[in-house]
């Protein structure tokens, strides 16, 4: 009987080693990996130019706390702000870690205003964490059940609903800031219209609100941009990274710009771990590679591919609602709940998800091949039309 906590409902699988886009499980079979961690794998597994500046970083040094600077942290924090157009980076280890960052860091900017009681706008179906604050901002009832009091201080609205946010701009006073995923991953593979993007950033000035992007699982090159909010072609006040940023390596990241840049001040927040010298060495080679390799365009042509692939392979089948993504950030939505695809998906040798209970959620590494996506149109279709017609 293991010890760990009863947390996750897992697949009766272990891997045991990975190469590129392929894993082998503990028993010698290999599977094609669609989901990389959840968004996290950027460049694959085993990639040699991340081993290789791991090990040599390993034998230098792992950490030594934000008590002192970090040459590397330094570097990234200036990478980072080049590739988003903004001004500064806090680092710690999590995506909910950069939205509570966020959310902390609004609250801050109300106080400064004079606003006692600092509200936030946030969506339906949103999630943004598991931490108290994040929980109480995720628009999911299911993942908040049993922990309530959640933490007071948002207002949910329906997402792409700039009306709505009008609405609340003319009755609440208390209103410092609206937080946003670009993509709902866990929501279900939903984009923010590029107008609603646009239109949220004028209210969000008009209003003198700060806009808080949530690019946890869409940002560092997934949708075929750095960032998800690049497609409308605005900046935020602040942004958040996690998963892809370091390649498997855990690391947060808390961005800002404009009237959001220099809020925090030494002893308002902090991170014992936060971007030490592993993770950030981790976070700069991973951006190297993909730059280096032309993988935020890589990820646009092949996830076409595979939208276009799947939308041909299943075009006869009825209970197909939609095919929908940008870049590797790609959904399937089908007309019934499809969790056991996953289990099915074990047994064809292929690394799938399921979210939002009808959607098959394909998040495969940003240096998946076309013949790579070619297998998975492949292996996926028969898979879907098999379980439609059961």
């Amino acid at each position: 009987m293991s010890h760990l906590m009863n947390t996750y409902a897992r697949l009766p699988v272990a891997f045991s080693h990975g190469d590129g886009s392929w894993v082998t499980d503990t028993e010698g079979k290999i599977y094609l990996d669609a989901l990389s961690g959840i968004a996290v794998s950027t460049l694959g597994h085993n990639h040699p130019d991340l081993v290789a500046a791991l090990a040599a970083q390993a034998g230098r040094l792992l950490h030594t706390s934000n008590l002192y600077r970090m040459p590397q942290q330094e570097q990234l924090a200036d990478k980072l702000a080049a590739l988003a157009g903004m001004d500064e980076v806090f680092f710690c280890n999590s995506g909910c870690e950069a939205n509570e960052a966020a959310i902390k860091l609004a609250r801050f900017y109300g106080h400064q205003q004079g606003i006692d009681s600092p509200a936030i706008i946030v969506m339906e179906q949103a999630f943004h964490g598991r931490t108290m604050a994040t929980l109480s901002a995720t628009g999911n009832r299911k993942t908040q059940a049993g922990f309530e009091p959640l933490v007071s201080g948002f207002v949910r609205v329906p997402y792409n609903d700039l009306q709505a946010i009008r609405g609340i701009a003319e009755h609440n006073k208390n209103v410092v800031a609206v937080m946003i995923e670009i993509v709902q991953g866990e929501g279900g593979i939903h984009f923010a219209d590029v107008g609603f993007q646009r239109g949220l950033r004028q209210l969000c000035d008009e209003q003198g609100w700060l806009l808080i992007c949530d690019e946890v699982q869409c940002g560092m090159g997934r949708t075929g941009t750095w960032f998800g909010f690049q497609h409308a072609g605005i900046r935020p006040d602040v942004a958040t990274l996690a998963k892809g940023l370091a390649g498997g390596v855990p690391i947060g990241a808390c961005i800002t710009a404009g009237k959001a840049a220099g809020l925090f001040k030494p002893g308002n927040h902090g991170s014992t771990f936060g971007g030490n010298q592993l993770a950030t060495t981790a976070a700069l080679t991973t951006i190297e590679v993909v730059e280096r390799d032309h993988l935020i365009a890589n990820a646009e042509a092949v996830g076409r591919l595979i939208r276009e692939g799947l939308a041909q392979a299943l075009s006869d089948s009825a209970g197909v609602v939609d095919i929908r993504g940008q870049g590797l950030m790609i959904g399937i939505e089908l007309d019934r709940p499809c969790g056991e695809l996953v289990a099915r998906g074990l047994d064809a040798g292929l690394l799938i998800n399921v979210t939002a209970d009808k959607v098959v959620r394909l998040l495969p590494s940003l240096n998946f091949s076309a013949e790579e996506g070619h297998e998975l149109v492949a292996r996926l279709s028969v898979l879907i039309r098999d379980f439609l017609s059961a």
